[in-house]
């Protein structure tokens, strides 16, 4: 049995049967996903830790060092994450924080195929001007590949900020000096006054990655943000048929990272509330509280290939079909799209001057 994401079931690859996924009632479907307190889980012991499933096996690529979840009879034979194929013997999991929550597979694996067909088409469009330079072999190349539906980890954090803050605003006016050679020029001149005050910032599902074998940017730009409403809570099942990575990013470094996320914000909504024309900020105090957590495993279609000895990595939305990754350029036809654009400029020059 695998979890089908175009019907949402557990299907048979063999026979037509399925089933149904295991039912969660509405009460305790909102108790399972609520999020943990940060504080109590960060100076927990391993009482509150186990293993992903009481039958998934594990397995570290020896390439990017990423460690495999997945639940037999399915192998991990080549890493989606770098393309290395993967010899070592696989092991029962360790223990763990259990996710709270997971995004089930929505794009199955043909509507994933076919977006990356697109993704990798040779094609005139303005907002993939890159198209134009892809190698004509590569869709071939890359389809040879296949992909891999992975689980990936990340954490998101809840938190109640206040904010006293202390700073200046500044009011733009113009004056007329005399430049070096004597002649009159309009200066910028900025008249500042003090600012202070105290904003009430809440945070809400702040998404950090918790991969460290994805670029967390890429990733930042694939999952932008989450809907709760999205989330179901986590049961053994949603892996079947798909690996899981095992978070590589600690708790306490997440909300290390989230707290960065949130700082830059704070600062950003304090300007806005010192106004004017421009702003000084001299001093934040900022107090947190009621820091709360999840830890949801989102759905990748992944890809890894190989083109002239460079590695490329390719990315599929598995709930929304979004395609992101690396393209290689083709270096004969960069040139000739060069050309082109000269060529085309020295008309537009010619025709202007003459």
């Amino acid at each position: 049995m695998a979890f089908e994401p175009s019907k949402g079931l557990l299907a048979c690859g063999y026979c037509e049967h399925s089933q149904a996924m295991p039912d969660v009632d509405a009460e305790r479907h909102d108790q399972v996903l609520q999020e943990h307190d940060f504080h109590a889980f960060a100076n927990a012991d391993q009482t509150q830790i186990a293993a992903l499933t009481s039958t998934a096996q594990e397995v570290d690529c020896p390439g990017c060092r990423a460690t495999l979840t997945f639940e037999p009879p399915d192998v991990a034979d080549c890493c989606p994450f770098c393309g290395t194929s993967i010899v070592a013997q696989a092991h029962a999991t360790d223990p763990s924080i259990v996710p709270t929550g997971v995004i089930p597979f929505k794009v199955g694996r043909k509507q994933a195929n076919e977006a990356l067909r697109d993704w990798l088409s040779v094609r005139w469009n303005l907002r993939d001007f890159e198209a134009l330079f892809l190698p004509g072999k590569l869709k071939d190349l890359a389809q040879q590949q296949g992909l891999s539906g992975v689980y990936l980890p990340f954490w998101t954090f809840d938190a109640h900020t206040v904010n006293d803050y202390r700073g200046e605003q500044g009011t733009h006016h113009y004056e007329y000096e005399r430049d070096s050679d004597g002649d009159l020029e309009r200066v910028q001149k900025t008249s500042w006054k003090p600012a202070s005050g105290q904003m009430t910032i809440p945070f809400n599902d702040v998404l950090v990655a918790a991969s460290e074998v994805m670029d967390a940017e890429k990733l930042r730009r694939l999952w932008p943000r989450i809907w709760a409403g999205d989330l179901e809570p986590y049961s053994p099942a949603y892996l079947a048929g798909f690996k899981a990575q095992r978070y590589q990013v600690p708790l306490q470094q997440g909300f290390e990272i989230a707290q960065k996320r949130m700082d830059a914000s704070i600062r950003g909504l304090i300007k806005r509330d010192i106004g004017g024309d421009d702003q000084k900020i001299h001093k934040i105090s900022t107090v947190y509280s009621q820091e709360t957590f999840r830890y949801i495993l989102l759905p990748v279609w992944l890809m890894s290939y190989r083109y002239q000895g460079e590695t490329y990595q390719v990315m599929v939305n598995a709930q929304t079909g979004k395609v992101f990754g690396e393209r290689p350029w083709s270096p004969w036809k960069t040139l000739v799209v060069l050309a082109i654009a000269l060529a085309a400029f020295a008309a537009v020059v010619k025709f202007l001057v003459g």
